[in-house]
């Protein structure tokens, strides 16, 4: 197989820590990126990208799967988006000032076999990185974009920026996917059906002033959220839009890339709607 098995996670709601498996399709070979600005000039200068694009930063590093970031940086980059990578193997590091200019910070999907409080663990490993220096940057007005594992992280255990928390899905009631492998999940966006990309993904238990439920799973769980933070805003899916088409194709299900896709859009310009 291509993909190593995850170990199913369990879920203790009265706990303050929940484990979940990892989602993504990894081990694949990374979905190959849109190409960069002349030179590399968007990977390389990180005051932004001299065509005036808005500056996505999409987390690369071992809390994140191969080929996460980089399916991520595709549907950024077709948004529009100049993406620079933040990790401790890339040029940008964490650190005062590391998100200055960006207008968007992602957390991609996790890596193989990993749960949330692991992923949280190595993202605190990385030298400069604090959760304070996400917190602040959406609190002053900044975007966070948390894609399946990044949407776990945005509740706590991770960066508690939701006015709720993230859960383990396919353990709740009347889930219609009941395990850690690869599938297509129903979902009413909008109102509308649509099968999504989904592996182990969170819901979202949300509620407050300004809370958008775009999504909802079959048994009405919100399944991709978007909701103000201070000055800023945070979206969030269990499902994987930016699930590019060798992921549909690696484990036989029907390519559904050019619709998540358009959902992804359909999040991004929610996340950057003014309040």
């Amino acid at each position: 197989m291509r993909r190593i098995r995850r170990a199913a996670a369990a879920l203790a709601v009265a706990a303050a820590v929940f484990t979940a498996s990892a989602c993504s399709s990894s081990p694949a070979p990374p979905a190959p990126a849109a190409p960069a600005s002349p030179e590399g000039a968007a990977d390389d200068d990180p005051a932004g990208d001299p065509g005036g694009r808005p500056l996505a930063l999409v987390y690369r590093g071992p809390a994140a799967c191969d080929g996460c970031p980089e399916a991520t940086r595709q549907l950024l980059e077709h948004d529009g988006y100049a993406v620079h990578y933040i990790g401790p193997q890339e040029h940008l590091h964490f650190g005062p000032g590391a998100l200055d200019h960006a207008a968007l910070y992602a957390q991609p999907g996790g890596t193989n076999g990993q749960e949330v409080g692991t992923a949280w663990r190595l993202l605190r490993q990385d030298p400069g990185f604090t959760p304070d220096l996400v917190r602040d940057y959406v609190r002053a007005g900044g975007r966070y974009l948390g894609l399946c594992m990044g949407g776990y992280l945005a509740g706590d255990p991770g960066y508690d920026l939701l006015p709720g928390d993230s859960g383990q899905y396919i353990r709740t009631p009347g889930a219609t996917v009941t395990d850690d492998r690869d599938h297509l999940v129903a979902v009413a966006w909008r109102g509308r059906p649509q099968r999504m990309y989904f592996q182990d993904g969170p819901y979202f238990d949300v509620d407050g002033p300004g809370v958008d439920v775009l999504a909802r799973y079959g048994n009405e769980r919100a399944a991709a959220v978007v909701a103000p933070y201070g000055s800023g805003r945070v979206a969030v899916s269990g499902p994987h839009p930016e699930a590019p088409a060798d992921w549909y194709r690696d484990y036989g299900l029907p390519d559904g890339s050019a619709t998540g896709q358009a959902l992804g859009e359909e999040l991004l310009h929610a996340l950057q709607a003014a309040r």
